[in-house]
């Protein structure tokens, strides 16, 4: 993903879209997202990654928690 896709992204993606983002399944995702391994934000039983967190991941500049 380039560095001007990344910068078009909206605050919050859906699980399964940052997954593809990231390279992971939609299965891994919701386990990283459960385990608070991802940045997420919960709004009326539906989970959101919080793009301005990830993007420090996409950049290098942070990595997931081991």
């Amino acid at each position: 993903m380039s560095t001007n896709a990344i910068t078009d992204l909206p605050a919050l993606l859906t699980v399964p879209r940052a997954a593809k983002i990231l390279g992971l399944s939609r299965a891994s995702a919701y386990r990283y997202a459960a385990a608070g391994e991802l940045p997420v934000k919960r709004f009326g039983g539906r989970v959101y990654v919080i793009t301005a967190k990830i993007r420090s991941l996409l950049d290098g500049s942070e990595e997931l928690p081991a």
